[in-house]
């Protein structure tokens, strides 16, 4: 199964590890792990549909939950025959759970930074999410992310607000609105996924930081649903944690997979 469409990088070497960001980031916003990771892994990153490097997504049908996870899956294969660890960041993270959902046997662990909150949750992206895409069409990416996405109503302290901009502004405005609609909004919450999170045998790193308000609450849920999960809160971070506090991030990450059986 090839990752067509998607750019796709792959650094060090070792066990395959495949890691997803968030959305309206890039593959670039994993650098700091793949400083950290890269002599002891090999770490496989990717700009999601409708990010960045990767193909717009033309159609409402191409942003649902099955073509996302599919990505991941594809990329995975590419990476290796063999389980692997996956992980990912909000959106993301919500990716790398359901790809684990969805094919169990090829998960080795799993790490989830930042889980998104279901809609029927009233917190983070995926509540704002239809309110988000049509403040997208309607004001165009710089205005609707203002208020969404780094404004003073999303939670980021500034220079996490600065990255979000940043990297929000080089992807297609339509593409952004469909994966809003169609994925985001649709996400379950863990109270919703809890049977098939009961079944999922992968030892789990939740990581969340500690000012991060809308994940919090499910990073905890997650935690307790997930029969080998510990959860980790990162002090002095918000939403972005990987990026606000990485050298403790990369820490924890590193100590999680010293303790993972060969």
């Amino acid at each position: 199964m090839a990752a067509t469409g998607l750019h796709v990088e792959t650094h060090g070497s070792g066990p395959a590890l495949v890691l997803a960001h968030g959305f309206g980031g890039s593959a670039r916003n994993w650098r700091p792990q793949l400083r950290a990771l890269k002599g002891a892994f090999a770490v496989t990153t990717y700009d999601a549909r409708g990010h960045a490097r990767s193909a717009a997504i033309a159609s409402a049908a191409e942003a649902r939950e099955a073509a996302v996870v599919a990505d991941f899956a594809a990329v995975a294969a590419d990476a290796s025959a063999a389980p692997l660890i996956a992980g990912g960041l909000s959106m993301g993270a919500a990716t790398a759970l359901r790809f684990a959902l969805a094919q169990p046997a090829r998960v080795r662990a799993l790490v989830l930074m930042a889980p998104p909150a279901g809609p029927a949750s009233g917190r983070g992206i995926s509540a704002s999410a239809l309110a988000f895409a049509d403040a997208i069409e309607r004001e165009g990416l710089e205005a609707a992310g203002a208020r969404f996405a780094w404004g003073a109503n999303a939670g980021l302290d500034p220079q996490a607000a600065a990255w979000v901009r940043a990297g929000f502004l080089e992807h297609a405005a339509q593409s952004l609105a469909h994966l809003l609609r169609e994925y985001l909004a649709r996400l379950e919450t863990p109270e919703e996924l809890a049977p098939a999170l009961a079944r999922l045998a992968a030892p789990t790193l939740v990581v969340v930081g500690a000012r991060d308000a809308a994940s919090l609450p499910t990073a905890r849920e997650l935690a307790t649903a997930l029969p080998h999960a510990r959860l980790a809160v990162v002090p002095d971070a918000g939403h972005v944690v990987n990026l606000a506090q990485p050298e403790r991030v990369n820490a924890m990450l590193l100590e999680f997979f010293a303790a993972l059986a060969p």
